[in-house]
């Protein structure tokens, strides 16, 4: 079998980037059973409760739902369970040390796959009151019509 290349998303968290500031990224490996990546394989898996944090020096990934294989026997998965993040040691010292800060919190981004191998994209990120939401729903709108208006001005010169 050919070695896989590139990256192929599985799973993105759309409401990461709307109710968090996003300050800081890192990309994790994941330790996972075989069952999980076969699922992961078929574009299945949900980050919308998950979140990740420190616990005696490990980073661990906490309440993302891959769901069981479907052809899986009994040794399945569980589809919640607590998985361990693979990062260097400076990188968990530097997000432990950014979360205790108070604040702060770790949340994934999304799940793909680099060159065949299972990765999660997290963020250190500060949660964002409900004004500063309605202010980028409204810049996002703004900009929106902006380029709509520079779209139809360039029809009408031609």
């Amino acid at each position: 079998m050919a070695k896989e290349r590139g990256e192929k998303v599985v799973a993105t968290n759309r409401r990461a980037r709307h109710d968090y500031l996003i300050e800081d990224t890192y990309e994790a490996g994941l330790v996972l059973s075989g069952t999980e990546v076969k699922s992961l394989r078929q574009g299945r898996a949900s980050l919308v409760d998950g979140y990740a944090f420190v616990e005696a020096g490990e980073a661990w990934l906490d309440a993302v739902h891959i769901p069981e294989y479907t052809e899986g026997t009994w040794n399945n998965h569980a589809p919640r369970r607590k998985r361990k993040l693979l990062l260097h040691k400076e990188q968990i010292v530097k997000i432990s040390h950014k979360t205790a800060q108070g604040g702060y919190t770790l949340v994934p981004l999304q799940i793909y796959f680099h060159d065949g191998r299972a990765k999660v994209e997290i963020a250190v990120a500060k949660g964002k009151r409900e004004y500063d939401k309605r202010q980028a729903l409204r810049e996002q709108q703004d900009r929106r019509e902006a380029e709509r208006a520079m779209r139809t001005r360039n029809r009408l010169g031609e």
